[in-house]
């Protein structure tokens, strides 16, 4: 699809597709790490995010000559599974109008619910003519498909703005998020708390060594491929134990894959007991630049607060050794302010071809956000911090 501007778009259904060092320059400047090309190539290629579980890729490029100098991520989907966006609302409105919500277009990286999705720009392009040439592009797809519209879910708030003058409409959601309050070690971030939270969590902390239990971070070459195939049997078991409502999308063929050349953007947290080399239980984040990001955990024993300690308080301590600003625990799970995560806003947003559908979450959408910013705020009123 060529432009006058000297551009052309391409549609890419398999991102091996586009060469490595192509993507990842344009996107080198993301804060996430769940644009890389590494990250992206192993769903697909693991046959996790593909079009038999509903996720077809359908990646949008666009080339000067032969150099790429934008890229969206982008999915068909027939479902709505594994975004976390949880838009069965509109799928029932879809419904009673008789209009047809399947397939749909989908911006984000996929199981991924942590903010920050944009268009890859080429810092030496302009952000916005390419942001509209890509959106048209993604309108002519839609209609040539039939897709009711297109939705960016976790959008990167700097990059918001462009959606909204292109007609998106952005809906409110809650996420968590760690800051790091400068602080120098794990009792700096204990000295936030009111006196009763702290005690609460150095008894938990002290648990771990009460059972036996060592905690070790480990990133990088110090990860071995036999603790990838043991995260995945324990993510499996995670999600077996919430049976229809589990969320288990990702292969074997994908933790394992991790090893040979994305290791350097995983921290595990393992937990030892009584010094058996197999780990009872572990967490499994990434990291890139001042971010960190909690996503899977399992383990294959009780004990207490071993949760709390391998997906908290141990990456925390991490984190704060490490540099790191911000920490996206992951959604859900009350107990998280507890721990002084606080609740955040995210957004998706959202344009569908049908005018009738889009009128309604027009007429709509502001009393929602309105209602989730409300609950954003009661959730925060009961962070258990000493100077509130």
């Amino acid at each position: 699809m060529p432009d006058t501007n000297g551009l052309n778009i391409k549609w890419v259904k398999r991102i091996k597709h586009v060469d490595e060092a192509a993507w990842n320059a344009i996107g080198r400047d993301l804060a996430t790490p769940f644009f890389e090309w590494e990250w992206l190539r192993l769903l697909e290629e693991s046959g996790s995010a593909v079009e038999n579980n509903g996720w077809l890729p359908h990646h949008l490029t666009v080339w000067r000559e032969d150099r790429l100098v934008a890229a969206a991520p982008l999915y068909i989907k027939s479902h709505s599974a594994g975004e976390f966006v949880f838009d069965h609302v509109w799928v029932d409105v879809a419904r009673r109008l008789e209009i047809q919500y399947y397939p749909k277009l989908v911006g984000m990286s996929p199981f991924s619910p942590t903010i920050g999705y944009r268009f890859l720009i080429d810092p030496r392009e302009d952000d916005n003519t390419l942001s509209g040439l890509m959106l048209k592009a993604i309108d002519v797809l839609c209609r040539r498909y039939g897709l009711s519209g297109c939705s960016f879910n976790y959008v990167d708030p700097e990059w918001a703005q462009i959606l909204a003058a292109h007609g998106f409409l952005s809906w409110t959601h809650q996420s968590f998020a760690w800051r790091n309050r400068e602080f120098s070690n794990f009792d700096d971030y204990l000295s936030i708390f009111r006196s009763g939270q702290r005690r609460n969590i150095k008894r938990e902390r002290n648990a771990m060594e009460k059972q036996g239990i060592r905690l070790v971070a480990l990133t990088g070459d110090a990860i071995t491929p036999d603790l990838f195939k043991h995260m995945y049997a324990l993510y499996t078991d995670t999600n077996a134990q919430f049976g229809p409502w589990g969320c288990h999308y990702l292969t074997a063929a994908f933790f394992e894959g991790l090893h040979a050349r994305y290791r350097h953007r995983i921290l595990l947290i393992n937990a030892h007991q009584n010094g058996d080399p197999m780990p009872i239980g572990m967490s499994f984040l990434l990291f890139k630049g001042d971010r960190l990001y909690g996503r899977y955990w399992g383990a294959t024993a009780e004990a207490n607060a071993l949760h709390f300690n391998a997906c908290y308080y141990a990456p925390i301590e991490w984190a704060i050794q490490n540099g790191i600003r911000q920490f996206d625990p992951g959604i859900g799970g009350h107990h998280k302010i507890r721990r002084g995560f606080e609740a955040v806003p995210n957004f998706s947003y959202h344009r569908f071809s049908e005018w009738r559908l889009q009128e309604i979450l027009r007429l709509n959408i502001a009393k929602i956000n309105q209602m989730e910013m409300a609950q954003i705020e009661d959730i925060n009123a009961e962070l258990p911090l000493a100077n509130r």
